[in-house]
């Protein structure tokens, strides 16, 4: 069952129920206004009985058509007023007026009698056809309500109708999907809306698709790059020194070109070791398993400043909450990627970089003096850093100001760094 039948089975209901209530209190009103007229006709069937008992002479025929709510029948006769077969509506009558009193017998001249009663038949009529009446005016309001209804809700409903199946199309993946305006004003606006929402949704589609593009390219680059690391640097290191090692055992008699060999060797195994550690760090820091993060942040710094020869400052205040190594490593990586983008887009001769602890958590801010232009796409490193924000389950602000630079704002509240 569809909204609109819904509406008008329950107008229907209302209705009805209003219907029940009024012709309940009709039908009181009427058994009151009946009980009382009729005891009062009652009053004249008694009046009559003694009249006619005391003079029987005097009995009007014309009593029988001008008296209401009073039966006089005539015995043995049956028409026009003879023993009526019971009234179709009787059982109004019953209801109306219970308590009839029997018929009194008044004994005419010439062995003819007349039966004198109480008739609630004529009230009867007049109820039924009240609630006749009632009945149809409620049926009139009950019909125009509805054609208002559906003229009124009808648009509404349609709009709905329309929402339902764009959604539908939505989460079929249809993001082309568009409703079309409709006359009525929300109509329109509900329209826009979901159309703005439509063509966010394909946008965000589209991003997805080109940052997953770009995320796989960046995968294949640093295996790539990790491959010729491997390769270059490091097998070569591993060929030195085997090439070395085999030389000792040629030169096993000369030991001054055993100690040059084996000073070649201890130089290539260093090399060796300093270029795995290097890898491993790109990979992983390992200092956060036992650094706190300030300390591994101030080395972090303190690495970029030489490599890139921008002074980056570095400013701790408070007691730094204890973080989690997965955590640690988040707000690492973070500063991490904004100060690879200083260096790579900010054109900036230097950088603060501020880490203040306090009751209500750690805050992070990390700022530099470039040129604040925006980027024209939000690329991987920044979508990156809110993912990473939002698995910390901080409040992440980045701000630009062209001419001032790129300020990254970080606010992890104290019961996730607790």
């Amino acid at each position: 069952m569809n909204a609109l039948a819904r509406t008008y089975l329950l107008v229907a209901l209302f209705f009805a129920a209003v219907t029940l209530i009024c012709m309940a209190l009709l039908l009181r009103q009427a058994a009151h206004d009946v009980r009382r007229e009729l005891a009062a006709a009652q009053q004249v069937v008694d009046y009559l009985a003694s009249s006619l008992a005391d003079n029987p002479a005097g009995f009007d025929p014309r009593l029988e058509s001008s008296l209401r709510h009073i039966r006089i029948e005539r015995e043995p006769a049956v028409e026009p007023h003879g023993l009526r077969a019971e009234h179709e509506r009787g059982w109004l009558s019953r209801w109306l007026y219970p308590a009839i009193a029997p018929a009194r017998i008044v004994e005419l001249p010439g062995a003819e009698r007349l039966r004198l009663a109480v008739d609630p038949d004529d009230e009867a009529d007049e109820v039924w056809d009240s609630l006749l009446q009632l009945l149809a005016l409620f049926g009139l309001a009950l019909a125009l309500s509805l054609l208002a209804i559906r003229w009124a809700v009808g648009h509404a409903l349609g709009v709905l109708e329309d929402l339902l199946g764009g959604l539908r199309q939505i989460s079929r993946g249809r993001l082309t999907t568009r409703l079309v305006a409709r006359r009525l004003p929300e109509a329109r606006r509900l329209a826009g809306h979901f159309n703005q929402m439509a063509v966010a949704l394909e946008e965000a589609e589209a991003d997805n698709a080109r940052l997953t593009r770009t995320l796989i390219e960046l995968q294949e680059r640093e295996r790539t790059h990790l491959a010729q690391v491997l390769h270059d640097d490091l097998g070569q290191y591993v060929a030195g020194i085997r090439a070395r090692a085999c030389l000792l055992r040629v030169q096993a008699e000369q030991p001054e070109a055993v100690r040059e060999t084996t000073g070649h060797l201890e130089q290539h195994s260093l090399d060796l070791q300093n270029g795995f550690r290097a890898l491993v760090h790109d990979l992983y820091p390992v200092m956060l398993d036992h650094l706190s993060l300030d300390e591994a942040l101030a080395q972090l710094a303190e690495q970029w400043q030489r490599a890139q020869g921008i002074p980056c400052q570095l400013s701790v205040r408070g007691a730094i909450p204890p973080l989690a190594v997965e955590d640690k490593l988040h707000c690492y990586r973070m500063v991490q990627e904004a100060l690879t983008n200083v260096a790579r887009h900010a054109r900036a001769s230097c950088v603060r970089l501020r880490l203040r602890g306090d009751a209500r958590g750690l805050h992070l801010l990390l700022c530099d003096n470039g040129h604040g232009l925006p980027p024209v796409r939000s690329g991987v490193g920044l979508r990156s850093m809110r993912e990473r924000a939002r698995c910390l389950g901080a409040w992440l602000r980045l701000a630009h100001r062209p001419g001032r630079g790129w300020a990254l704002y970080l606010n992890l509240p104290a019961e996730r760094a607790a």
